[in-house]
C-alpha cells in the first residue's frame, strides 16, 4: 500500500510542477486562475495522502480547511475577472 501512495505523491509532485509551470506562464488571467485551483487540488491531495501514509486523522482539518479556501478564492478570482470587482458596493446612500 504504501508503494502505491508513493508513486501517487510523486506523480501529484511532478504535476504540481506543470500547474505552477501554467500558473507563471499562462496565456490568459483565466488560465492562472484554473491553474491556482488545480494548485489547490493538488495541495488537498497532497496532504490527504500524507494523513494516510502517516495514519493519522490529524491532517483531515487541515485538508477541509485548504479545500474551503481554495473554493472561496476561486470564486472570487472568477467574479474579479467577470465582472472586475468582488464586492458590489451601493453608494447610493450619500
Amino acid at each position: 500500500m504504501t508503494i502505491f501512495i508513493s508513486i501517487a505523491i510523486v506523480v501529484i509532485c511532478l504535476s504540481m510542477i506543470a500547474v505552477i509551470y501554467r500558473m507563471v506562464k499562462g496565456p490568459s488571467v483565466s488560465d492562472r486562475v484554473v491553474a491556482l485551483d488545480s494548485l489547490g487540488i493538488s495541495v488537498v491531495s497532497l496532504i490527504g495522502l500524507f494523513s494516510i501514509l502517516g495514519e493519522t486523522s490529524f491532517f483531515l482539518e487541515i485538508v477541509l480547511l485548504l479545500a474551503i479556501l481554495s473554493f472561496i478564492g476561486t470564486v472570487a478570482f472568477s467574479k474579479f475577472i467577470e465582472k472586475g470587482d468582488i464586492l458590489k458596493r451601493d453608494d447610493s446612500h450619500k
